[in-house]
């Protein structure tokens, strides 16, 4: 008798069948995840690039605030923008005489400026990371699900044999096919899951780095125009 997975999945009870549904769930939407994360890290990589070329070609801030609003997708872009408005911010208290034009006020503002920072980068990293624990929770757990619809096949096969009063292949065939499945099942799902999730935390890691050395080089810069200024 040829054996095949959807005529044993076709014959299989309802938990086995259920089992197998929440299995097939949990892999298109970590697959879906995969595909979108694969997708939006590509355009962040490259919308990140383009900015850099354009942060350190521009002449002034003001020149590099427009350059960023074109990539919206680049997190050094989006967290230039939370410093420039900031610094717009402390601009706006300068002029209008609520903060003394000291070295030492001057420098007390930048607080402000590195907090700004700090948070956009939180902010960008929440976002890349966005949807990634979804593949550790099916990593983790697809295969206890798969484990569950091997024992309950395993069930079923030795009440066949109770039923029946017989061990035969023939009894205890229906169960144990289905138990295999479940369980090569669980792992399909949590192979891949597993993979994926070490990859994009490692993107993410990477991309936090990159921020980081950004932020760091935009307020070094912001810090030697005031010194400068003053």
């Amino acid at each position: 008798m040829e054996l095949s997975i959807f005529e044993i999945m076709k014959h299989a009870g309802l938990t086995g069948k259920l089992i197998m549904l929440i299995l097939l769930v949990f892999s298109v939407l970590s697959w879906s995840i995969v595909i979108m994360k694969f997708l939006a890290f590509r355009k962040a990589r490259n919308a990140s690039l383009d900015f850099l070329d354009a942060f350190w070609e521009s002449k002034t801030l003001h020149e590099a605030y427009e350059a960023a609003r074109e990539y919206p997708l680049s997190p050094e872009a989006a967290v230039f923008v939370a410093g420039y408005n900031e610094l717009k911010k402390i601009s706006a208290a300068r002029s209008s005489g609520q903060v003394p034009a000291t070295l030492e006020m001057q420098l007390a503002t930048m607080d402000n400026l590195k907090r700004a920072v700090r948070k956009a980068q939180f902010l960008e990293s929440d976002r890349m990371s966005s949807s990634i624990s979804v593949l550790a929770t099916t990593g983790s757990a697809t295969p206890f699900i798969g484990l569950f619809g091997t024992v309950w096949g395993i069930m079923a096969s030795f009440q066949s044999i109770g039923e029946r009063g017989s061990a035969s292949l023939a009894v205890v065939a229906p169960g144990i096919s289905e138990a295999l499945v479940a369980t090569a099942a669980g792992l399909a799902v949590a192979i891949p899951a597993v993979i994926f999730f070490n990859y994009f935390s490692n993107k993410v890691a990477g991309i936090d780095s990159n921020v980081e050395s950004f932020s760091t080089d935009f307020i070094n810069l912001i810090e030697r125009d005031i010194l400068t200024r003053t």
